[in-house]
């Protein structure tokens, strides 16, 4: 009871001092109690996220890569047809058409993201299912589209879909739960 009212200046002189006095046993209790503190205070720390507002903002950024990629297609397009019809322009359009070609299939990829962002779920749970936020001890997983890394709030973030791997192994896990992929170690914090 003593020891419980130190004060933090105290802490690092009293600690040698505490380890030489202290049988070995009391001193474990002691420190089992540092840790539980440690862990409620990491707990403490770990934000709250507003899901509908990250939902949002998700959609927002697929809504963004969906302008910029409309931008691009109509000025490709609008390049091809100013591009001389003779002979000797043919590679230079077969370029074109090759590049139109590809920002098409990103743009049905991304429309395709668009529809499923429509049927995830913002609604809480405690076990990770499509549209959970999970927080581990290693990052952010936000299980919707395969959206990938991006920065909410300041904080970093992965944008997953159900089929990842990543998502195949926390489906259906509770707070607490411990998994590993590709050797990592991690351990599900909170489930939003």
């Amino acid at each position: 009871e003593r020891y419980s009212k130190l004060s933090h200046k105290e802490w690092p002189e009293f600690l040698p001092t505490m380890t030489r006095n202290f049988p070995f046993f009391y001193f474990s209790v002691f420190q089992k109690r540092i840790l539980s503190s440690l862990n409620i205070l990491m707990k403490m720390l770990v934000k709250d996220y507003d899901k509908t507002a990250l939902r949002n903002f998700v959609k927002d950024t697929i809504s963004g890569k969906i302008k910029t990629l409309e931008f691009y297609l109509n000025f490709t397009l609008e390049a091809t047809r100013e591009v001389k019809k003779t002979s000797k322009y043919d590679s230079i359009r077969e370029e074109m058409q090759e590049e139109i070609y590809h920002l098409d299939k990103q743009m049905f990829a991304l429309k395709t993201m668009q529809k499923k962002m429509n049927q995830v779920l913002h609604h809480s749970s405690d076990r990770v299912k499509l549209g959970s936020l999970v927080i581990t001890n290693k990052a952010r997983f936000y299980l919707s589209v395969s959206l990938g890394e991006f920065f909410y709030e300041g904080d970093r973030f992965y944008a997953i879909s159900e089929e990842s791997p990543m998502a195949k192994i926390m489906l259906g896990k509770t707070e607490g739960e411990e998994f590993v992929l590709n050797r990592i170690h991690q351990k599900i914090e909170k489930i939003i």
